[in-house]
């Protein structure tokens, strides 16, 4: 089994832009995709039976499911598609951490160990 893919903070920076494109991709996506799974139940509940999903369901699927490859292929862990919080795995004084970046941030710049979370990291 190879070995996990490994970011320094300079190459999780260069990520950044596309990064930033993508995640807003996913965010829509998702969106798109948690209203028509609410139309579908609200015509169940209507009339009973269920109905097909619209193209834009379907448009949204693919797209997330793409996204989400792309993503789990660059090792970069897709924390909360809302805000748009990834981890990329790093390696900190010899210790595997992960680099915690959230949309809005202008760098990368905070840290935390593999065995906490977002409410444990520190900056770099």
């Amino acid at each position: 089994m190879p070995e996990e893919r490994s970011y320094d903070v300079e190459e999780a920076n260069a990520m950044l832009p596309e990064l930033r494109e993508r995640l807003a991709r996913i965010r829509d996506a998702r969106q798109a995709i948690l209203r028509g799974a609410e139309v579908v139940k609200e015509r169940v509940v209507a009339d009973g039976g269920g109905s097909h999903a619209g193209r834009e369901y379907w448009d949204a699927s693919a797209t997330l499911r793409t996204e989400l490859e792309r993503l789990a292929a660059e090792c970069i862990l897709l924390r909360d598609p809302e805000t748009g919080l990834v981890d990329f795995p790093a390696e900190r004084d010899g210790e595997r951490v992960f680099l915690c970046w959230r949309l809005g941030e202008d760098r990368v710049g905070w840290y935390h160990s593999e065995r906490s979370g977002f409410s444990s990291r520190k900056p770099l």
